[in-house]
């Protein structure tokens, strides 16, 4: 094939918010903005059309790319500047021509990776003014694919799985000033001295592109620059997985936590519905999906990968790891609920009411199997690295069902310090929290001292995740929790709040507390209630409170040791979040 053009460019039409969102500056970049791209899974699978808009901005969404490379006869790699008016990435360095095909028949076509050549000899037209009748998909070497996230700032991301494909050509340019700001010819020595030099914000490397040259690329590709059966050789069906390289842009910028958790909870909860799902047992199946269909914020699932974005390399097996853990919490959720007697979890009804006492407990044994084969199945995992994390996640576990044991005790003691309590609930919640961000700075590559303040971190934020959690079954209305509110009093159990309450002297206030103290359904709405306001009235709301800040101040602090990034963003937001849950 000798050319190629398209003829009817596959649009999403956006809506005025979205073309707000865009501004007037160039109405050009705008109208690039709702073509149409190809929406693909992390395997490069077709989900269907995308406009590039959404494809791109706040959370984004995988979607085909491709980089050529393009060499002349000397040797020497084509390198761009993109343009200033560019709406993501503008004035970085990056390779000739890195775009996407559009979802047009024509370049879906997957066969020889026809599909992204044309897309590629389309916009080398486009960009850089190159005579499509001189290029031809044949002259093209597809030579492997690469997965990564790069966020440029709070509104806009790349998440690619990029096709790299390799030519060797002397080409007549003439460069879109829309499109490209400058160019220039490097040889493989002075792209690895731009490569490692310190560069200004408006000269950065394009983090896709420091990937290849850094990460895939090898100097047998310079070396075989000009041998198209020598480059195929070289080539492979993998999909090289990057992570997220957003540190590798001078001036990126963090996104809130919202928008952090969101651009990977899909893609752990898709791991976990196939870990759960593959059971031959369709009832057994569902029972173990019944929790996770009733939503969740996933922040323990989130917070392997929130992390080692902050410290250090985030890539897939981080996503494995959060499904593995987010596994485990549903099944001390549903044992939890089955040993407190609790009937409604996450607005629905619990497991055990749902589906019985024996397959609630089935269930919940079964979850735990698979979320350790699913550990064990992790991407990207050196083979050394799996006993460790294996063992570290048992020990999390075994500590759970230690705090759930304490807890269960508790309710028939007359007598529980605030030790007691603390050790409680260190093992009951925070541990999640702590191994949970302990595993994600190790994973991620971050030295000693890094892991150990995040693992302080991850325990402080736990602590106060769980203080506040108590104040909030005081406070909140049942419709909020997705529970009876008060449902921790009527049970009995013995939260800080209730230690500090006993404590103080008997009096009416401590008797109307009293009268409702682990009466169970006995009590009437309004009596439980009153119970609740006494147990205001007495300071002991304040005094959970005031301890839930000052782990608060504990986790601030661990993040306050560590270099500010953009990654950073989200762990703060999300230490905050525990105070404000409340609000």
């Amino acid at each position: 094939m000798s050319g190629y053009g398209i003829n009817d460019v596959p649009h999403v039409e956006l809506n005025d918010e979205a073309m707000a969102s865009l501004g007037e500056e160039n109405p050009d970049q705008a109208a690039l903005m709702a073509e149409a791209v190809i929406q693909v899974s992390e395997k490069d699978d077709v989900l269907g059309p995308i406009s590039k808009l959404d494809s791109h901005q706040k959370v984004g969404a995988f979607h085909r790319a491709f980089s050529v490379l393009l060499f002349n006869t000397k040797g020497e790699m084509l390198l761009q500047q993109r343009s200033a008016d560019k709406v993501t990435f503008p004035n970085v360095w990056a390779n000739a021509c890195c775009s996407h095909p559009l979802h047009s028949m024509d370049e879906l076509e997957e066969k020889d990776a026809l599909g992204v050549k044309r897309a590629a000899i389309r916009k080398l037209e486009q960009e850089l003014g190159i005579d499509p009748s001189t290029l031809s998909t044949d002259d093209m070497t597809f030579m492997t694919k690469m997965r990564y996230s790069a966020r440029m700032n709070a509104e806009w991301i790349e998440r690619e799985v990029d096709h790299v494909l390799v030519m060797c050509a002397d080409v007549e340019l003439n460069p879109n000033p829309n499109e490209v700001a400058n160019i220039m010819w490097v040889g493989h020595e002075a792209l690895e001295a731009m490569l490692i030099e310190e560069r200004e914000p408006d000269q950065a490397i394009a983090p896709w592109f420091r990937c290849i040259a850094a990460r895939v690329m090898n100097k047998e590709w310079w070396a075989n620059y000009n041998n198209p059966d020598k480059l195929a050789e070289l080539s492979d069906d993998l999909i090289h997985d990057m992570g997220d390289v957003s540190y590798m842009l001078p001036d990126a910028e963090g996104a809130d936590l919202l928008t952090s958790i969101m651009e990977v909870k899909p893609l752990i909860e898709q791991r976990i519905e196939l870990s759960l799902r593959a059971s031959r047992h369709e009832r057994l199946g569902n029972a173990m999906m019944h929790l996770i269909e009733g939503g969740g914020k996933r922040m323990r699932a989130t917070l392997p990968w929130l992390v080692a974005k902050a410290v250090g390399d985030a890539h897939a097996g981080l996503l494995d790891i959060g499904a593995a853990i987010e596994t485990v919490h549903n099944f001390t959720l549903v044992h939890d609920d089955i040993m407190d007697n609790d009937e409604i979890r996450r607005g629905r009804n619990a497991v055990h009411v749902e589906y019985g006492m024996p397959t609630a407990i089935n269930a919940g044994d079964a979850m735990l199997a698979i979320a350790f084969e699913r550990l064990v199945q992790a991407e990207n995992l050196e083979p050394e690295d799996v006993a460790p994390l294996v063992n570290r996640i048992a020990w999390m576990v075994r500590r759970v069902s230690e705090g759930q044991q304490l807890d269960i005790e508790f309710e028939d003691r007359l007598e529980v310090s605030e030790d007691d309590y603390l050790e409680m609930i260190e093992g009951k919640t925070a541990v999640m929290f702590w191994i949970c961000a302990e595993i994600g700075a190790r994973i991620s590559g971050a030295d000693e001292e890094t892991v150990q303040l995040m693992a302080d971190w991850g325990k402080a934020l736990g602590l106060c995740f769980q203080l506040m959690d108590d104040v909030i079954d005081v406070l909140s209305d049942s419709a909020t929790l997705g529970k009876p509110a008060g449902s921790d009093i009527a049970q009995g159990k013995r939260t800080l709040m209730i230690i500090h309450a006993l404590r103080q002297p008997d009096g009416p206030v401590k008797e109307r507390l009293m009268s409702v103290l682990g009466k169970g359904e006995d009590v009437s709405p309004d009596a439980l209630a009153d119970g609740l306001a006494a147990l205001s009235e007495l300071g002991s709301v304040a005094y959970a409170r005031t301890m839930a800040e000052d782990f608060h101040a504990k986790a601030h602090a661990c993040l306050d040791r560590l270099e500010d990034c953009p990654a950073m963003v989200a762990l703060r937001e999300l230490t905050d979040f525990q105070l404000a849950r409340l609000h």
